[in-house]
């Protein structure tokens, strides 16, 4: 984890403003020496638990992090001053696992403990276990826990408090049939959810009576296998909303604080992509009333740490409570860049027993924040399904201005498909929302990372997109923009000219550099060769044939594509991973994934990746007379979209199977999935059963 810390931040603004350094470092000082707790357990991984740690260091504090065995070489284990194994690689008998976790609390003596988020960030049993053992949960107490973590009481607790609330059924639904009563008589479409938990998972959409029987199995299922808990509701489902959030902050002496708003609306299954604070949409009257409610609603269960209050907004700036999460939220980074406030310093003072520092009028917006979750995702797979693998090479974009990265992972981590697949939180920060914005581009195009497929493509894109820069989003914003999927990148004529010429010229480089190797390691008879004032080349892109020719003047090529000419310039190191070009005075950042001797290359540009062929003319003439691989013919057979466990074998040979009926499913980072069949037919053979680990690719079930 590295980047800008909003401390800094704030102490640059300051001086800006004309304040003393010398008093205002004192104070910094003195908030971090403030005496808490000497050690800390974090009863979580990966990027969460690095992030506690950092602080924690700052305030002088001892530091124990839990692990499974696969992540026994993790960077959060690295961070902490003591570490201890808590069980195999499942998190049912590892993060999970209550009873290793109390055994690990006392053995190394930590006074509080910090559960991040997930896991048993919500769990009421685990803060009692906790308080039993007179160690100290940092969140709040089991009320509010039980009160807000469950959305059936929470939102009973809500319209009490007299907080906007959406429509739906205040009780636990009991089976498939109740589901489909209550959802005919709210109207559809309904949403179903997990009582219990968050995070998007055990969440469907229902817009029939089929879809709710359906909703209600693999809700019930996931929200059993995240949570433990497998009760639901169901709600009216609001069309087109926007998810607007509040962070809220109180202490244990009947204060608490809104600290502005987050807008969380771009969401693929109902978890967030792209973060940012303030709200482009809001007004201050709204945010004013929203801010209110939240806090009225914290108030009403004596809330005392961290918390966020989430909303539906609809366009007429309609805001109805969705929910409460009891913990730290994943994209707490944009509100601690506009506020100035540490959130896990400020759950630890809380958790120890001070009262809040500050008052509401001085919680400000200074700037803009914007956060892409970075994935290890297939993003042209329903805008992102999970990736394994192992991190061959990485590196943070934090050689940027205005960039901070939270992440858990270096170089030869490995993304396994027992955990959530986020490799980071990239946030920027800027003045106002187009430097913001801008600075994402640019870290985007700067962040390197081999080994997984990830979604970079995709965040590139939406934070380009005109909807977005315009404010003009929901929560269906992907759906909307990318009806048939996502696509990449589509490149413009000029963009893909610029492209092509990037890549030859990139090609010449290395063609040039090899013969420069070749001519080192001649024989010790100096050989002559004719140099080529040109090369003209064969380049082919989506199916497309391009001639273009290049020629070299030092670190400048001239390239004409299709009759157009341009200058790229570069320092052409092909050995580093970002190689910055400038093409006609437009500064490109941009990455060489693969390069191959039969003249396959694979470019990262404006976030895509792009494959191109460019051979030689001589080369392209001969390449007329090799034969092509034949395609396979995918329409008889279901192959694994990604890797996971298959849950449930729906079919058996012999049976008939009509198109997109369920096959099987697939469970990965603990989301069900549904694999249909692509046509109508009989079932060939059956290559996996239940309980089954399977790769992406591996072949499930061939039809006749």
């Amino acid at each position: 984890m590295a980047g800008f810390w909003t401390g800094a931040a704030a102490l640059a603004t300051a001086g800006r403003r004309g304040r003393r350094w010398p008093q205002l470092l004192m104070r910094s000082v003195a908030l971090w020496t403030v005496k808490t707790f000497d050690k800390i357990l974090i009863a979580n991984r990966g990027e969460i638990a690095c992030r506690v740690i950092k602080t924690c260091k700052k305030m002088g504090i001892k530091t124990v992090a839990i692990h499974s065995d696969v992540d026994a070489s993790s960077v959060h284990v690295k961070m902490a001053d003591e570490a201890v194994c808590v069980g195999p690689a499942p998190t049912s008998k590892s993060y999970l696992n209550m009873n290793a976790i109390m055994d690990a609390v006392r053995s190394t003596r930590a006074q509080a403990v910090h559960p991040g988020y997930g896991f048993l960030s919500e769990n009421k049993e685990f803060a009692k276990r906790l308080a039993a053992a007179d160690a100290i949960f940092i969140g709040p107490d089991t009320h509010a826990i039980q009160a807000m973590g469950d959305k059936i009481e929470s939102k009973l607790l809500a319209k009490k408090a007299k907080v906007n609330t959406i429509p739906g059924f205040d009780g636990v639904v009991k089976d498939a049939d109740e589901a489909v009563r209550i959802a005919r008589e709210i109207g559809y479409p309904v949403m179903i959810k997990a009582s219990a938990g968050g995070g998007g998972k055990g969440m469907r959409i229902a817009w029939d009576d089929e879809e709710t029987r359906d909703g209600f199995r693999f809700s019930s299922q996931e929200a059993a296998s995240s949570f433990g808990d497998d009760r639901l509701l169901i709600e009216k489902f609001i069309d087109n909303p926007r998810h607007i959030e509040i962070q809220v902050l109180g202490d244990k002496h009947g204060n608490a604080l809104w600290l502005n708003e987050r807008e969380c609306s771009i969401q693929r299954r109902n978890q967030k992509v792209v973060e940012e604070a303030p709200s482009i949409f809001l007004d201050s009257e709204t945010r004013r009333a929203m801010g209110e409610q939240a806090v009225a609603l914290a108030k009403a269960v004596n809330y005392s740490s961290a918390g966020t209050v989430e909303f539906l907004v609809d366009s007429k700036k309609n805001f109805y409570f969705l929910e409460m999460n009891t913990r730290l939220q994943v994209e707490h980074p944009v509100t601690e860049c506009i506020t100035g406030l540490d959130l896990v310093q400020e759950m630890i003072r809380v958790a120890k027993g001070y009262p809040l520092r500050h008052k509401q009028a001085d919680i400000p917006i200074n700037g803009w924040a914007v956060e892409c979750r970075v994935y290890a995702e297939d993003p042209y797979k329903s805008f992102g399904l999970p990736s394994v693998g192992r991190l061959s090479q990485y590196e943070e974009p934090i050689h940027l201005p205005g960039v901070r990265v939270d992440s858990g992972i270096q170089p030869g981590s490995d993304i396994s498909i027992y955990y959530d697949p986020m490799i980071s939180k990239l946030i920027t920060y800027g003045s106002d929302r187009t430097e913001a914005l801008k600075r994402m581009e640019d870290a985007l195009d700067s962040y390197v990372i081999r080994g997984v497929t990830h979604n970079i493509a995709l965040l590139r894109e939406v934070i380009i997109n005109s909807r977005f820069i315009e404010g003009d989003i929901n929560t269906k914003f992907l759906s909307d923009v990318y009806p048939d999927g996502f696509k990449g990148h589509q490149l413009t004529e000029t963009e893909r000219n610029q492209f092509l010429a990037v890549a030859s010229s990139l090609f010449v480089a290395s063609q040039l550099r090899a013969q420069h190797f070749q001519d080192h390691e001649s024989s010790r008879v100096p050989i002559v060769k004719p140099q080529v004032a040109s090369w003209e080349l064969s380049v082919k892109l989506h199916d497309e044939i391009h001639t273009v020719v290049v020629s070299s003047s030092g670190p400048t090529f001239s390239v004409e594509v299709d009759g157009s000419k341009l200058n790229v310039t570069s320092t052409w190191n092909l050995a580093s991973p970002l190689l910055s070009v400038n093409v006609d005075g437009t500064q490109r950042t941009i990455q060489c994934l693969s390069r191959e001797a039969g003249g396959n290359m694979s470019i990262q540009f404006l976030g895509t990746v792009y494959k191109v062929r460019i051979l030689t003319k001589l080369a392209a003439e001969l390449n007329k007379f090799m034969l092509e691989k034949a395609a396979e013919d995918t329409s008889s057979i279901l192959r694994s979209p990604m890797p996971g466990v298959v849950v449930a074998i729906s079919v058996k040979p012999g049976d008939l199977v009509a198109e997109g009926q369920e096959i099987c499913v697939i469970e990965a980072m603990k989301m069900q999935n549904s694999m249909t069949a692509g046509k109508t037919g009989k079932v060939k053979s059956v290559h996996c059963k239940a309980g089954d680990t399977v790769g992406e690719g591996d072949l499930l079930v061939e039809l006749e």
